[in-house]
């Protein structure tokens, strides 16, 4: 039975770990996964999904801060697995790691390189209005997201689909793609392929500045910024000066006043009509105004008068345009 050293951090890590150790043709020597962090509004510390189902099988846990240099790394290359696996595990691999393995390193990463390289790809996927998406399987290099492709699977973006979705289906789509694939990575007889430099783009981690909607973005756009943020790291506006998270909403046409970009020009019982740019209007469906909870328009409404909201401008600081 070949060992394995699994590293990864999220639910979409978890999901391909699990598949690992139901298929009960690997020894899972050790998860390696990011310390244990605050999370909610209580900021309670909370240990990653990978840890969580790790300790449930009794699998031995790792958690540096920063592999490269730690006590942890010298662990992993004394404990000389077969090979390394990496999902969504959020550190770079020294490469001493990556030489420890007698067959090497594979990153199961969440697009179809050499497209959105980096720590976001699904994010920018929807956010970038694209039609598909899908894993890649890759030998790790010292450079991100760069090493020879060993398989590659792809899936549609739904309209509706929003972050959420796409992880859902893209940790299904890349635990059968692994399990799949391993077994030429062990036999010598895989059929990788290099990646074309020439179209490589990247995907960084999102800034808080990123989180902001930008008005005068088209109404398909900023429904595209609000879908590729939720429900992680969630988009927000400015009321009357106060954070206002947009949660959902979606592209609408009408017989609309027109207004300035960001101005709130029409209200039904559960929506908000804001003019959004190039004349199209977005209907907000679902807000969490600043200190409160996240609610359905209908709810937010409840109590307050038209006029306490229609013609209101939300505000918009300078930053980035998606």
């Amino acid at each position: 039975m070949k060992k394995v050293i699994f590293m990864g951090t999220p639910a979409f890590s978890r999901t391909v770990l699990q598949g690992l150790i139901d298929s009960q043709a690997y020894e899972i020597m050790a998860v390696v996964t990011q310390p244990d962090r605050p999370v909610g509004r209580k900021r309670v510390i909370t240990p990653s999904p990978v840890k969580e189902l790790a300790q449930a099988y009794g699998i031995p846990v790792l958690q540096p801060e920063k592999l490269a240099g730690s006590d942890q790394a010298k662990t992993i290359i004394e404990m000389k697995p077969d090979l390394i696996i990496t999902a969504a595990f959020g550190q770079f691999l020294p490469k001493s790691i990556l030489n420890a393995p007698k067959y090497g390193a594979i990153n199961v990463h969440a697009s179809l390189l050499p497209k959105y390289r980096g720590g976001a790809p699904i994010h920018y996927a929807i956010w970038k209005g694209e039609k598909e998406t899908g894993i890649s399987l890759i030998y790790m290099t010292p450079k991100m997201d760069a090493g020879n492709i060993l398989a590659q699977a792809s899936l549609p973006i739904l309209d509706r689909d929003d972050v959420a979705d796409v992880f859902a289906k893209m940790a299904d789509l890349g635990r059968d793609l692994l399990l799949k694939t391993l077994p030429s990575v062990f036999a010598g007889t895989d059929q990788a392929w290099p990646q074309n430099e020439a179209e490589a783009t990247f995907s960084p981690n999102i800034s808080k500045e990123e989180e902001e909607i930008q008005w005068n973005q088209t109404a398909i756009e900023i429904d595209r910024h609000v879908r590729a943020f939720r429900p992680f790291p969630s988009t927000f506006t400015r009321l009357k000066g106060q954070r206002f998270k947009i949660w959902a909403g979606r592209p609408i046409t009408g017989d609309f006043p027109q207004g300035q970009v960001g101005q709130i020009v029409a209200s039904t019982e559960d929506q908000l009509i804001v003019q959004a740019g190039q004349n199209t209007y977005f209907a907000i469906e679902e807000v969490q105004p600043n200190g409160k909870k996240r609610m359905p328009v209908k709810q937010y409404l409840n109590g307050m008068a038209d006029h306490e909201l229609v013609n209101q401008v939300f505000e918009m600081s300078s930053g980035h345009e998606g």
